[in-house]
């Protein structure tokens, strides 16, 4: 079959997967209905805001479900109706069985890592945090446990030495859309042999929590580097400075062992502010501190008073 001749529904909310999306319409894939969440009040004026999937949607045209609850018999029927040969998950909430065993074809996800290693919902930051060389992206399809169903494609990116999760995050949705793609093709023409996963030496990758960000000076300073990286730009990593939260986004490290005076700082008021760990210095070079705006470390120093 011609993967052009399949009936096909994408379910996706971020920006994330506006690339996927956006790759299947340029290679017209024909995509009969897109589902994202329902639009949330935002901002200071508390005014809907469309998800970034459901803006890149209107904008082609496509047929647009918001569901809130994807049990809701009535969503049920209009899914139904789209008589989908195919589901195509790319970060979205989970799936009730009653959805994602309707198509003929089943559901496929993209995932961002090489599973089985990382499943979960927070595989970018973890595999930065955890100091990986490198990573990956991966097709599968969905069953009932999360992130266990049989892989149909995949491939590795490397993560770069200064790797944030934000620039690997813009690597991997593009590299992600592709492999999805490639998916769509072999899957319509039955090319791909579905792999199951082994269950062994398995890392896992969480939801990031606020205790998860806050930084303990006590680690190593490669250590700390990893989770400023691996939480950069959002949710940050964090300490305190006078009493404030400071979040960090970007710093280097100075090598020094041993060194006493863990968890304190030092600055000469113009170009650098350092904190001591247990083997050395993080020198923030990117941070933005409570009730500020985000700032490189020499514009904070010119107006900050220890």
């Amino acid at each position: 079959m011609n993967y052009k001749d399949l009936s096909i529904v994408f379910m996706g909310t971020p920006e994330f997967a506006v690339a996927s999306l956006s790759k299947l319409i340029d290679e017209g894939c024909n995509i009969v209905g897109v589902i994202t969440a329902p639009d949330k009040p935002a901002g200071r004026g508390m005014e809907l805001q469309q998800s970034a999937v459901k803006k890149y949607a209107v904008e082609k045209g496509l047929h647009i479900l918001q569901p809130e609850k994807l049990k809701n018999p009535e969503f049920i029927d209009q899914l139904k109706s789209l008589q989908a040969d195919l589901q195509i998950v790319v970060a979205f909430r989970m799936l009730p069985e009653i959805v994602w065993n309707m198509p003929p074809m089943g559901t496929l996800n993209l995932h961002g890592s090489l599973l089985p290693q990382y499943r979960g919902a927070a595989p970018i930051n973890w595999a930065i945090i955890n100091g990986e060389a490198y990573t990956g992206v991966t097709t599968f399809k969905l069953k009932h446990e999360i992130d266990t169903g049989d892989i149909l494609l995949n491939e590795r990116i490397m993560i770069e030495d200064q790797e944030t999760a934000e620039t690997l995050h813009d690597k991997m949705k593009e590299i992600g859309a592709d492999v999805l793609f490639n998916t769509v093709v072999g899957l319509a023409e039955e090319t791909i042999t579905e792999k199951p996963q082994d269950n062994f030496n398995i890392k896992h990758a969480p939801k990031i929590f606020t205790e998860t960000c806050k930084i303990d000076w006590n680690n190593a300073a490669f250590d700390i580097n990893n989770l400023i990286r691996g939480l950069s730009p959002y949710p940050a990593a964090f300490t305190h400075l006078d009493g404030k939260k400071l979040k960090i986004f970007a710093a280097t490290i100075e090598k020094i062992s041993p060194i006493s005076n863990v968890g304190n700082y030092e600055t000469d008021g113009k170009q650098f502010l350092k904190f001591a760990c247990n083997d050395g210095y993080i020198n923030i070079t990117d941070l933005q501190l409570e009730g500020k705006k985000r700032m490189q470390v020499e514009d904070f120093l010119r107006g900050y008073r220890f």
